[in-house]
């Protein structure tokens, strides 16, 4: 028989120092004793992999050694959302992390924060592993988009996450207006994120290029101690501007 796909959480406070969470803040027991007795794992990055497994066995002992673990990282992605050369071989990349589980080992899949395939590059293992019919079973966990939903107050029966927005100023102004249109016709709550040092600048941009009565909430740190939702109309947030962390990640959430 083969293993399943276990497609497990992480915390949201990758890369935020002095900022760690407990897990039992964010991962039910049942997934923290699932993430110990995994000998074999599907990462972005095996080092940060090996960090969240040490957390796990502060408090449930792992199966094996840490050093014995079977650690895959992920294919990298071409850069500059480039399409590959080489897309058969591209799948048989893919292909090849699943043999722990055609031999019969259950697997872990994770992102660096929050749930994996999720604006994450695992989701290409999630359709390779269904490509083959291996069972793929999802545990809870954060999802930092869903929590930025829920804590807005926006609309959560029809929502889009639509990504990175565009860096170049026109580009981006031109995108935030689209998505703007998109939102007040269909009425549908459009999600984005950016790169935490560039946090004030989507801030301002959004400020800069929304309609007054358009709806803008901003989640920032979520999961974490100085977390915080502020949303208010773009007339508020002009009114009474916030100046956003450069070292948090975010989530930007528009209604119009």
């Amino acid at each position: 028989m083969s293993g399943t796909l276990f497609l497990m959480p992480n915390t949201l406070d990758f890369g935020i120092a002095d900022a760690e969470v407990s897990l039992h803040a964010v991962l039910p027991l049942e997934v923290i004793h699932t993430a110990a007795r995994i000998t074999h794992w599907a990462a972005e990055n095996a080092k940060t992999t090996r960090a969240f497994l040490k957390r796990v066995d502060a408090i449930t002992p792992l199966s094996q050694a840490l050093q014995s673990l079977q650690i895959a990282e992920l294919p990298r992605p071409p850069k500059g959302g480039a399409t590959p050369k080489d897309g058969a071989g591209q799948q048989q990349a893919w292909k090849a992390l699943l043999a722990p589980l055609r031999q019969g080992h259950d697997m872990g899949l994770i992102s660096e924060a929050g749930l994996p395939a999720i604006a994450d590059p695992g989701a290409m293992l999630v359709a390779a592993a269904h490509a083959e019919g291996l069972r793929v079973q999802a545990l809870s966990g954060p999802s930092s988009l869903l929590m930025a939903l829920g804590a807005s107050g926006l609309n959560g029966q029809s929502f889009a996450f639509v990504g990175y927005l565009p860096i170049e100023a026109t580009e981006r102004a031109k995108r935030i207006r689209e998505l703007e249109a998109l939102s007040a016709k269909q009425q549908q709550t459009q999600l984005m994120i950016e790169t935490p040092y560039r946090n004030e600048a989507l801030l301002q941009a959004l400020l800069a290029n929304l309609r007054p009565q358009t709806q803008l909430s901003v989640s920032c740190a979520l999961s974490l101690p100085q977390g915080w939702t502020r949303t208010a109309s773009v007339a508020q947030w002009r009114a009474s501007p916030t100046t956003m962390p450069d070292k948090l990640p975010a989530v930007f959430s528009l209604l119009g």
